[in-house]
């Protein structure tokens, strides 16, 4: 017996390495986030070129989604969107050929290729978009507009129920209209505010506590106006209860783009089940806090199985859980040559994580709970037969029972816009973000514009609390 102790405990330590691996994806990359966190994009850039394991490894396209989103930052536009266009490439292949889900439990999901959350797989086009507009690319900028609802449209297809609130994305349509202005595509533009404005009211609003801007709101109205479609014009005063008055003007505009902070990490947690025989063949999986009352059929397994089943009580099921990082401002204005306006929220990444990440659980806790009380059920099988090989199951069901914990992390907290009139020549801008407390910060710049031009000026701030758990 002390034999048997001795190498048991001899086994458990060879497993150590195995297990620090199972470390949060947060806190492995944590120099990295520190990096970028400080505003030292230069060294989070060279620390994820010598990051040589997630250069080609299961980590690759977080590697990916990390250069494409530094580069945007360091305004390596065209370097950004090669990193980009190489994650886009693996989402596509993940999609035509997915992993099979029945064998999603037989190893630690940490050591497997990422497969990125549905919303992180659509907002790295919103990135290629606008390294598109800035080097003045506006067709393919609008090309990697439309592929965001495209590809909503496919994922959320390929699920048969539990479909995602995220179903839409209003600010691609936004951000749509705005490419169709600057090309001078009324028409179109109109149609793409409108769809915006619809998802804005029918989805975002419930889903995600975000209303239409009233910026949208304004320039919904003036294409409207301008393509004469009056009647649209008639009824979106209704809609809004306004009246509009049309100003021709051929002033140039700026378009400012205020990303906040920085999204959610995941982090592991675990949900407690009791197990309860039911009628002849079922057994049910309670978890009465949830109110999660799920029946399954066993009649069909293997007699060794049926009879782990059966003296099973109570299950635990791992799943990643995402913990805010609460960003430092929580509001911003931008003064144009001493006239100042706020800017409005367009897109809640922040929540749309939340919900997304929910809804994915409730898809695949059945399967997940099925699969994971079939492995209990052998190890109590081996068990009867074996004390040895019952221990060696027991160590490799623990191993395996982890949570996917990466994620991507340098996605902003929101983003929120404002279009403002600039005059012919010489700008002077001041973007001003606003803490709880009353802290500021302030970012200048200066535009040279020209008549009827829109600018496109994307900012960050990267100051956000860390997360709590």
């Amino acid at each position: 017996m002390k034999i048997l102790k001795k190498y048991r405990l001899l086994f458990l330590l060879l497993l150590l390495p195995f297990l620090w691996k199972c470390a949060t994806y947060y806190r492995r990359t944590l120099q990295f986030q520190e990096y970028v966190q400080s505003g030292n994009f230069d060294k989070a850039d060279l620390w994820l070129e010598n990051d040589s394991k997630d250069k080609e490894g299961k980590n690759k396209l977080l590697y990916l989604f990390n250069r494409g989103y530094v580069n945007f930052i360091l305004g390596q536009p065209q370097k950004s969107n090669l990193y980009f266009q190489q994650a886009d490439q693996l989402i596509e292949d993940q999609m035509k050929n997915p992993v099979n889900e029945a064998l999603a439990l037989l190893s630690n999901p940490m050591i497997k290729p990422y497969k990125p959350e549905d919303f992180e797989a659509v907002m790295l086009h919103y990135f290629t978009a606008l390294n598109y507009i800035s080097t003045s690319q506006l067709s393919d900028a609008l090309v990697e507009c439309r592929r965001v609802n495209i590809k909503l449209n496919k994922l959320n297809d390929s699920y048969s129920n539990k479909k995602n609130r995220y179903q839409r994305d209003a600010f691609a349509h936004l951000l749509m209209g705005l490419v169709y202005e600057a090309s001078r595509d009324y028409n179109n533009a109109f149609i793409a505010y409108r769809n915006a404005y619809e998802i804005y009211r029918d989805d975002y609003s419930k889903q995600f506590g975000v209303s239409a801007p009233q910026q949208l709101r304004n320039d919904l109205l003036r294409t409207a106006y301008i393509c004469g479609f009056f009647d649209e014009v008639r009824y979106y005063e209704k809609e809004f209860n306004t009246q509009y008055q049309h100003v021709l003007t051929t002033e140039p505009q700026l378009v400012f783009f205020w990303m906040n902070g920085f999204g959610p990490v995941k982090h592991e947690w675990s949900i407690n089940f009791t197990v309860l025989p039911g009628q002849v063949g079922y057994v049910t999986f309670v978890n009465e806090e949830m109110g999660i009352n799920l029946p399954f059929y066993i009649g069909d397994r293997p007699a060794n199985e049926r009879n782990g089943f059966s003296q099973l009580r109570f299950l635990r099921v791992a799943f990643p859980k995402y913990i805010e990082r609460a960003p430092i401002y929580v509001s911003s204005t931008i003064d144009i040559n001493g006239k100042t306006a706020q800017l409005q929220m367009a897109e809640n990444i922040n929540d749309i994580a939340f919900k997304t990440l929910h809804d994915r659980m409730m898809r695949e806790l059945g399967n997940s709970l099925l699969r994971l009380a079939a492995k209990k059920a052998l190890e109590t099988a081996a068990s009867s037969q074996n004390a040895n090989l019952g221990t060696a199951v027991s160590i490799a069901n623990a191993l395996t029972e982890k949570a996917d914990t990466r994620n991507w992390q340098t996605l902003p907290y929101s983003i929120s816009y404002i279009k403002q009139p600039l005059r012919e020549g010489e700008n002077k801008i001041t973007f001003t973000a606003t803490g709880r407390r009353g802290e500021r910060k302030n970012h200048e710049l200066i535009i040279h514009a020209l008549k009827g031009q829109i600018y496109f000026v994307p900012y960050h701030t990267i100051e956000s609390f860390n997360p709590v758990q």
